[in-house]
């Protein structure tokens, strides 16, 4: 499966720029490892919602937390990996799931044209269709949840109490599998129409950097612990 590239849709093939539209399951992977911020998209009471949220990838499927009151973690229905009280194990109707899209952008650089037309950005995304399910299997939710802390940071998991009781009876877990999917990206600089190459105007990129501050600690009244190496090898702002 990781030499397969995800089968292209109906949904997953764009209307417009279809050469920027791949498969690649690679490149979906890369695309959604460095990043931590997805949006999620679906519908409530006949009327679209799109809510910025973390998530953590683990092999072919994506993991998205929240409270237990959120309106998406709320609407998936029942849990996976169990069953409604009266119903069997395995019945379906006991999670009809929710049917979501998430997305994942990273800006990689302002595209200045001459003509206003023509301005753009480079970018790499995601968008991911299909059903999302909450996850209910208590080994499944720990490291679903060890993943999201890893996504932002890697190796954080490992350097923290994990969640007790109380905390994870607080927290939902959906789970969404890879199988409908498409990255797009654009790259390379403005695509200016040929009369207007002698137009005495700036053309050309502004590439976006992405990085990381000094770490503050914490000043509380705890013991000081040095910097972790997690910490010190985040990339620096620049």
């Amino acid at each position: 499966m990781p030499d397969t590239p995800y089968s292209a849709t109906p949904r997953t093939v764009p209307s417009r720029a279809r050469q920027r539209a791949f498969y690649d399951r690679e490149l979906v992977h890369g695309i959604l490892d460095q990043a931590y911020v997805c949006h999620l998209g679906f519908v409530r009471d006949g009327a679209p919602v799109v809510l910025p949220t973390l998530y953590a990838r683990v092999g072919e499927r994506l993991y998205l937390h929240g409270s237990t009151g959120s309106r998406p973690l709320r609407m998936t229905g029942g849990p996976v990996g169990g069953a409604r009280r009266g119903e069997g194990p395995g019945d379906e109707a006991a999670d009809p799931g929710l049917a979501v899209c998430v997305t994942v952008t990273h800006v990689d650089g302002l595209v200045l044209a001459r003509a206003a037309f023509h301005h753009s950005i480079n970018y790499r995304s995601v968008v991911v269709h299909g059903t999302a399910h909450t996850v209910s299997d208590p080994e499944e939710r720990r490291t679903a949840l060890d993943a999201l802390v890893d996504q932002v940071v890697p190796g954080r998991s490992r350097d923290s109490r994990p969640a007790n009781g109380r905390e994870l009876a607080a927290t939902a877990v959906i789970r969404l599998d890879l199988d409908e999917v498409s990255a797009k990206a654009r790259r390379g600089g403005p695509d200016d129409d040929p009369e207007d190459l002698a137009l005495p105007h700036w053309a050309g990129v502004v590439p976006v950097v992405h990085g990381y501050g000094t770490p503050e600690p914490d000043g509380g009244t705890g013991p000081a612990a040095p910097l972790p190496g997690y910490l010190a090898a985040l990339p620096a702002a620049g």
